[in-house]
């Protein structure tokens, strides 16, 4: 399992947003269609917002990529 941090450059990180700079998602289409369909969890639990603000200390987990949210 590959471990990707995203540091924060403002408060906050959409969760779409996330996905595209830790490289799992090549668009925004194809985050959209990974939250929609259940793919994504945040902290554990499944998330299907893919403007979700996500802050410093949020785990995202997508196809075997966990995703640490750090500032």
């Amino acid at each position: 399992m590959d471990t990707v941090e995203i540091k924060l450059r403002e408060e906050y990180i959409k969760l779409g947003q996330a996905l595209k700079a830790a490289g799992i998602a090549e668009s925004g289409v194809d985050a959209k269609y990974m939250i929609q369909d259940g793919e994504v969890l945040v902290n554990g639990e499944p998330e299907f917002q893919r403007g979700k603000k996500l802050h410093d200390g949020d785990v995202v987990l997508c196809h075997d990529v966990t995703v640490r949210i750090v500032k």
